[in-house]
């Protein structure tokens, strides 16, 4: 009678290589010190380390006690810790995908706007945002695409959740978010322009206008049409431009001829 492939071929070196599972096992256990800890110590350890700055090794304590204990008391604190541990240590990414999965598990938890919240920090980054100025880096000249996602976010905890203690501080980020966007276009228009790109520059501080009304961009972006007007010969478009930066900015720089 054949043997199947990769069946023992005697009761003796099956009782082997059982033994030496077991063995595998155990000595896999007394690896891992963690292994007997039940969910308080668990919690309490990972609360530890956080408060120690070690996000990581917090993080892997947190890990190991949703996994261990997944229906516990402890076990939606651990998913949203850990995607706070994630935003401390700047990893954004995974920072929102923990975020979004504790809200998608979570729906109607008490502290689901909190995590909004957290997310859209994570998006924020606030060293590129209201603080970079502070380090010489400009959040207008990078990419907008991080800050419109932020922009949602904020806005989601606003619309869902207009109570929540973290809605006024999110809606003083979206506001700062609107005007960082509007820059961002306008410092495309200038790039059009400075390059005799002038239709593409028109455009471009049309679209800053309509799409962020009342934005302090809107100035430049004004200023920025008006020159493009002259560059391209239209003087009507031009003088119909320029009362209209005079009506709304009376005291513009912008309106003094260059030196």
């Amino acid at each position: 009678m054949k043997r199947s492939a990769g069946w023992p071929s005697s009761p003796l070196l099956f009782l082997v290589l059982a033994l030496l599972a077991t063995l595998a096992a155990c000595s896999s256990i007394e690896s891992d010190p963690t292994a007997k800890w039940d969910a308080d110590r668990l919690y309490a350890e990972a609360k530890e380390e956080m408060s120690s700055g070690n996000w990581k090794k917090g993080r892997e304590l947190l890990e190991k006690l949703e996994a261990r204990y997944p229906f516990g008391r402890y076990a939606q604190q651990a998913q949203m810790e850990i995607a706070y541990t994630y935003y401390k240590e700047g990893e954004t990414a995974q920072a929102v995908t923990a975020a979004e999965r504790f809200l998608k598990l979570n729906p109607n938890n008490q502290n689901a706007d909190y995590v909004q919240y957290l997310k859209g920090l994570a998006l924020f980054n606030d060293d590129l945002g209201i603080f970079g100025r502070a380090f010489g880096r400009d959040p207008t000249y990078r990419d907008p695409k991080a800050m419109r996602e932020a922009f949602d976010a904020f806005k989601e905890l606003v619309v869902r959740y207009p109570n929540s203690r973290y809605a006024p501080e999110s809606t003083a980020r979206m506001n700062y978010l609107v005007n960082a966007l509007a820059q961002s276009e306008v410092n495309v228009a200038r790039y059009y322009l400075q390059r005799g790109a002038y239709v593409a520059a028109i455009q471009r501080s049309q679209a800053a206008i309509r799409e962020y009304v009342g934005a302090p961009a809107s100035e430049e972006a004004l200023s920025i049409m008006v020159r493009s007007y002259r560059a391209l010969g239209m003087d009507g478009l031009r003088d119909d431009t320029e009362r209209v930066l005079l009506n709304n900015y009376p005291n513009s720089a912008y309106l003094k001829p260059p030196k």
